[in-house]
């Protein structure tokens, strides 16, 4: 989860990413803030995201990106 937040604040350094739960639905994050997000994950964590993956539940907060991230690890 470390990692996660150092990659969340080195794209967005203005947001809160321990705290905030709704990055979409507050419009915080946008569509190309998420493709980076994914790049450096798919990178960082040697996953792949479908894109039945990428849907707002699972961007809505770094706790729940960071349980797809485990999901997608097996």
């Amino acid at each position: 989860m470390e990692k996660l937040l150092e990659i969340l604040s080195e794209i967005r350094p203005d947001v809160d990413f321990e705290k905030e739960n709704a990055l979409i639905d507050d419009a915080i994050l946008d569509s190309l803030n998420i493709m980076e997000i994914i790049a450096e994950v798919s990178d960082e964590f040697d996953v792949t995201f479908s894109p039945a993956d990428i849907v707002p539940e699972n961007f809505n907060s770094a706790k729940a990106l960071w349980e797809k991230i485990q999901n997608l690890m097996g």
